[in-house]
């Protein structure tokens, strides 16, 4: 019971999120961050996304049910009822609200809740059954967290920094899914999840792919001259990181049929923890 609890939050997913959150946590601190802050952010951060995790586990029961990847999730499987699930993470909602709020500042708690909203009501309820474009819209979610590091620290988000860092994950967001959507298009036309390879094919969806990896390294660029604490090790990891994430989707586009798009789909997780982990360096020394 407690595992499938431990599940509805998804966290293999929520990890990365963190890991973005600390990236912006130590940017803003320019250093090590007050381990009483760190302890909020990562403990908020977590009940934040899991609750927002769970609620969606309760949303898309129905579809989780058509699909290999997740017939064996906690609502499907029976392990726990589908209102305990939206109890549960409402609950965890509430919690993270509270703790972001008491334990950091409000605007860090309404950051976290902002992406909750977006996750739920924005993409899964609004976007995911009706447009291929569900991702990049409903990506905003995810890109929030290192927002939420830097404004835990400063109080406020007024300054480039944030910013760049939320538009390095939103744009990183669709690559990443289309590569995963490429790969299990047979689950989402089962379902009748509207990705992109089912409605605009595969040839449009590679193209996109490799496209959006062009606008990362722009960003990139972007953000080492707009970001001071951001110098060579940061450029060298996210530059190089990039082209070869761009090669790959090139690799990807080129060749027949969808053979590659594990590879970019792999590579698009390595290139996220690497590019913040180059950002937590960068604010260290």
């Amino acid at each position: 019971m407690i595992q499938g609890y431990i599940a509805l939050t998804k966290p293999k997913i929520i990890i990365l999120l963190l890991i973005t959150a600390l990236g912006g946590l130590v940017l803003a601190e320019e250093g090590i961050p007050d381990i009483w802050i760190l302890f909020i952010v990562l403990f908020g951060g977590y009940l934040g996304a899991g609750g927002a995790n769970a609620i969606n586990h309760f949303l898309d029961r129905d579809i989780d049910e058509k699909m290999g990847r997740t017939k064996h999730r906690p609502i499907v499987s029976g392990q726990i009822k589908p209102n305990h699930a939206l109890i549960f993470g409402i609950g965890l909602t509430i919690i993270s609200f509270v703790v972001l709020w008491q334990g950091a500042n409000l605007i860090s708690a309404l950051l976290t809740m902002a992406a909750t909203l977006i996750y739920v009501f924005v993409y899964t309820i609004g976007l995911k059954r009706r447009t291929p474009q569900n991702i990049v819209i409903g990506g905003a979610a995810g890109a929030i967290p290192p927002m939420v590091g830097w404004a835990a620290v400063t109080g406020n988000i007024m300054s480039p920094a944030p910013f760049l860092l939320f538009l390095l994950i939103f744009f990183w967001t669709p690559p990443h899914f289309w590569a995963l959507a490429l790969i299990i298009k047979d689950d989402y036309a089962k379902a009748e999840v509207p990705m992109l390879p089912l409605v605009k094919g595969i040839r449009n969806t590679k193209i996109q792919i490799f496209a959006y990896t062009w606008i990362l390294l722009f960003l990139v660029g972007v953000s080492v001259y707009f970001v001071p604490t951001l110098s060579y090790i940061f450029g060298l990891v996210g530059g190089l990181g990039t082209i070869i994430f761009s090669f790959m989707s090139w690799q990807l586009l080129v060749s027949e049929g969808i053979s590659k798009a594990k590879r970019v789909y792999l590579f698009s997780l390595l290139y996220l923890a690497l590019l913040f982990l180059a950002i937590l360096i960068e604010g260290l020394i």
